[in-house]
């Protein structure tokens, strides 16, 4: 009996050092920059006099020392230093493109949130103006910096006008933003900590007024809440309507008999290990279809050192023209332009024409030996693409290599060559064999050798796919580096990051992963998940 009371109080000992340990690890964790790679994602202040009709907003949700303390904690040992100065050039270069200077003139006081939008006037069809709003740590920074900031253009000459506007102070004229030419601005300060900088005070108006009007503004958006709970974690929030996805974030438009696909797109990113996560959710004007998810088992028979894989549960209904009274399919919208593009890149027309009657699952792998096709044994209908490859000249014929059984399809074709004008050639336009229960389609004989050789399955690949956690997207995407450059290279935004950093960002490109899913069943909302992994 009395060793009741020794064994209660060692155990009453051993839970509040646990406890104490836990509270000690989360307030590490909190604490640490690591601690971004969880962080919740939520409306700041700011959101409040963003209009809900922004064609653009742009919410940064951490303070401007952070990336660099990030960057440096995942770092290699030898490249931190250099890893923290190219976060600070790339936030330097984001409040230079806003014509201020970090240091000088935000430093002293900037907080952990900082939002960017642009506005639309009612009456107007494209934007007439922005507006930045910058969270001070204190109540007297923010006002320290718009005495200053006013100050300073005062004595170049700037004419300056004080005025009230919904019971706030307002201070407006033409001045000169740094490496700038003269122009209309205008500033408030909101509740001593909140400063609003926009191009005139007109756009600034505007700003306050919807922050008076619930039924206007972002932060009061149900939509926009619910869809920040569904991404839920992130250090940035960003938000684009039809009119800012073409020109800001170079997505494709629709064509002219069209109406846009997406009505509304909501991202957030967030960074993982020593790359980056964006989750984004896109409003839709129509229902997506269902579709199966991809066959993990088509993709554990995948024995090819691919660098570049690809999974497409239905590419017949991608490459699908609608009928002009048939009702567009939003999957078509969506992504029927960038599976063509990306299938016009391919030598010969076996891919095409295989993905354009092929209802899934397909797996498309890209590898040193050409291009790799895997379906199901009956689809394609096997009958249909003979007939197809024919009308294009191209005759099937049973084969053997290594041991391998497969049908090629070739067709003579005239290469005159020195002395001997009439040489002929066999052009290969792929061939297809069967193994485990799958189809199999390739460029060549080595790339077929290769998958029925079996030693060889693209593990970092399926690394990159596992690290999504979507197992049941419809589509999906895995890349190596080279690929990952060659897709950002043209992409707008990344463009614009790499302006703003002053450097080639490029080359630090180590992968990227992609997916697609609704949202839910039947919903209006496609789900997009990626990740970028970087070098170091």
């Amino acid at each position: 009996m009395k060793a009741r009371p020794f064994l209660a109080a060692v155990l009453a000992a051993a839970v509040t050092l646990l406890s104490l340990g836990a509270v000690g690890w989360w307030s590490l964790w909190q604490f640490s920059p690591l601690g971004l790679q969880s962080q919740a994602l939520q409306l700041p202040l700011a959101a409040r006099f963003v209009p809900r009709t922004a064609p653009l907003s742009l919410h940064w949700l951490l303070a401007p020392d952070q990336p660099a303390a990030y960057a440096r904690a995942v770092a290699a040992p030898r490249q931190r230093r250099e890893a923290a100065a190219a976060a600070d050039r790339l936030r330097d270069g984001a409040f230079a493109a806003a014509g201020l200077d970090y240091d000088s003139e935000l430093a002293p006081w900037l907080g952990r949130e900082s939002s960017f939008a642009l506005l639309t006037p009612p009456e107007a069809k494209e934007p007439a103006g922005w507006v930045l709003a910058l969270r001070s740590r204190d109540s007297e920074g923010a006002r320290r910096f718009l005495q200053r900031f006013w100050q300073t253009r005062s004595l170049a000459g700037t004419d300056l006008q004080i005025s009230s506007y919904r019971g706030m102070g307002l201070i407006s004229g033409r001045g000169a933003l740094l490496g700038k030419d003269p122009q209309p601005l205008a500033t408030a300060l909101i509740n001593d900590d909140l400063v609003l900088i926009a191009s005139g005070r007109g756009v600034l108006e505007q700003s306050l007024d919807v922050s008076q009007i619930d039924e206007l503004n972002q932060a009061a958006s149900a939509p926009l809440q619910q869809a920040v709970d569904r991404l839920g974690r992130g250090v940035a929030l960003l938000t684009a309507r039809p009119q800012a996805m073409e020109q800001w974030l170079g997505l494709p438009a629709p064509q002219d008999n069209e109406a846009p696909a997406a009505v509304e797109l909501v991202a957030a990113l967030a960074p993982s290990g020593r790359g980056l996560q964006v989750e984004a959710l896109a409003q839709l004007k129509e229902s997506l279809p269902a579709l199966p998810p991809p066959s993990p088992a088509l993709v554990q028979q995948l024995q090819v050192p691919a660098g570049s894989l690809a999974l497409l549960s239905d590419p017949s209904a991608l490459l699908a023209l609608a009928a002009e009274d048939a009702t567009p399919n939003p999957w078509s919208q969506l992504l029927g332009p960038v599976l063509r593009q990306a299938l016009a890149q391919v030598p010969g027309s076996m891919p095409a024409l295989v993905a354009g009657a092929d209802h899934g699952p397909l797996l498309w792998a890209q590898s040193r030996e050409g291009w790799l096709l895997g379906s199901a044994v009956n689809q394609p209908p096997l009958d249909d693409l003979r007939t197809a490859l024919a009308a294009e000249g191209y005759s099937g014929a049973p084969l053997q290599s290594h041991g391998l059984t497969l049908e090629a399809w070739t067709r003579l074709e005239s290469k005159p060559v020195k002395g001997n004008p009439d040489q002929l050639q066999a052009q290969l336009a792929g061939g297809r064999s069967v193994g485990h229960g799958w189809a199999w389609w390739g460029q060549g004989l080595a790339v077929l050798n290769q998958q029925e050789e079996g030693h060889h399955p693209p593990e970092a690949r399926l690394e990159q796919l596992a690290a999504l956690a979507t197992p049941q997207a419809p589509y999906q995407w895995a890349m190596d580096g080279d690929t990952a450059q060659g897709l950002l290279e043209g992409w707008k935004p990344w463009r614009l990051v790499s302006a703003l950093a002053s450097t080639p960002l490029t080359p630090l490109v180590d992968g990227a992963a992609l997916s697609l899913e609704p949202e839910a069943p039947a919903a209006k909302a496609l789900r997009l998940k990626a990740l970028l992994q970087l070098q170091g």
